[in-house]
């Protein structure tokens, strides 16, 4: 018993040790804290107690506590960003756009043969499925996409949005030159949208933001979103050589713009629409992003989309008084022509802007503004980068001589069509 006693006896004295060292380390941290230290002082007997050094460690739990739950708040709030706000403001006006059909097939030469001789009917029509993006602009349900997403015949559109709805969408007009198109949702809800950005503020190096549905990826109803930076602006461009559409003054971007993410839009970092992403360049290295995408700049998509609105079709402001064709070999060997790139001018209106300037039947344009004429389809595009009262400045060819003319742009003064080639 008396051994019992004193090995208790010194467990309890190197216990009591142990503790007045670890209240002494505590207090000695906590010197500058007089509420810690408060908490520390021994009782009235002036002796430190077991229930002291409880308090003390709970004390330090709860200060370790809210320490943490202050150090998580501040990782948090670091995380969030001008790309996470921008992706959070427009994310619900972002929709998936699927597009199906029946187009009739192409016969090859083999297939004919086959029906020919094998009374083989192979069939003649094939149902399509297209998907691509889209993204809304005001809250009535109006929505901007590529044209190549929805095509030109009559097709059933059906929009999701990020809310798991789904719409039947109209389709209100397109134009395959700028390759853009315009659809119509119904909802007895406002809708979320996005506004547009001047496009000519646009800087290279600030980030951009593309977001859309890549390669059919929205079922959960959540768009996909990737990042880069501006990578050049004003790029002319013509992606298909065996397409005479023309791409101008494009938006170049490193943001990772694939298939599915046609017609969704090209964000700055305030969440507002700089363009609309059209198509990737690949170089002939693969059918993936290679860091080379192109989108419409958001300034022609608002000129676009509000003449789609009014008229269903996108028109010239002003009347140039000619009308013209482009350079063939039937052409050049009809009316004994120089092989060149150009523009055959056919007809001249007497009271028009071309007339006005010099412009005759059988001149050839080669030049409009800046810009040498390659095709018909080029010229438009070029056309349509003036307004109304402006001067297009052109060259043309005229019995083997170039002359340079300045024609002031406005609307047609009277009905007359003018002189015409075959005159």
């Amino acid at each position: 018993m008396k051994i019992n006693r004193t090995h208790h006896k010194a467990t309890a004295q190197l216990c009591a040790v142990l503790g007045l060292v670890l209240l002494i380390t505590v207090s000695c941290a906590r010197e500058d804290s007089a509420d810690v230290n408060e908490g520390v002082m021994p009782d009235s007997s002036g002796q430190f107690s077991a229930s002291m050094l409880e308090e003390v460690l709970q004390q330090d739990e709860q200060t370790l506590s809210l320490s943490e739950v202050g150090r998580v708040e501040e990782i948090g709030s670091s995380r969030r960003n001008a790309i996470t706000r921008a992706v959070e403001r427009a994310s619900p006006a972002i929709v998936s756009i699927t597009v199906t059909g029946v187009v009739e097939r192409r016969s090859s030469v083999q297939e004919e043969m086959l029906r020919h001789f094998f009374w083989q009917n192979l069939p003649r029509e094939y149902t399509f499925q297209n998907i691509g993006s889209g993204f809304i602009i005001s809250e009535d349900g109006l929505i901007v996409t590529n044209q190549h997403v929805v095509g030109n015949g009559d097709y059933d559109i059906v929009i999701a949005t990020t809310d798991g709805n789904t719409y039947d969408g109209k389709l209100l007009g397109t134009d395959g030159l700028s390759d853009l198109a315009l659809i119509k949702i119904e909802s007895n809800e406002p809708l979320p949208y996005v506004e547009f950005s001047d496009s000519e503020e646009v800087i290279v190096g600030e980030w951009a933001i593309a977001i859309g549905n890549p390669f059919g990826l929205f079922e959960d109803g959540r768009p996909a979103v990737s990042v880069g930076v501006i990578s050049a602006k004003n790029r002319d461009f013509r992606p298909d050589p065996n397409n005479p559409r023309v791409y101008m003054d494009m938006i170049q971007t490193d943001a990772a713009i694939n298939r599915g993410n046609s017609g969704g839009p090209l964000l700055n970092s305030e969440g507002r629409v700089i363009g609309v992403n059209t198509f990737l360049y690949t170089g002939g290295t693969s059918a993936g992003f290679v860091g080379l995408g192109f989108a419409i700049p958001s300034n022609r998509v608002e000129k676009i989309v509000n003449q789609l609105l009014t008229a269903g079709q996108v028109a010239l402001d002003y009347d140039p008084g000619m009308e013209f064709t482009a350079m063939t070999e039937e052409l050049i060997y009809r009316y004994r022509l120089p092989t060149m790139h150009g523009l055959l001018v056919t007809t001249v209106n007497k009271d028009g802007p071309a007339f006005e300037c010099g412009v005759m039947p059988g001149d050839i344009i080669t030049r409009i503004g800046e810009e040498r004429v390659i095709s018909d389809m080029h010229a438009w595009a070029l056309l349509r980068e003036y307004d109304e009262g402006e001067n297009m400045e052109l060259q043309i060819w005229r019995d083997g001589d170039y002359y340079e003319t300045d024609m002031l742009l406005r609307k047609r003064l009277r009905g007359d069509k003018g002189a015409s080639l075959e005159q």
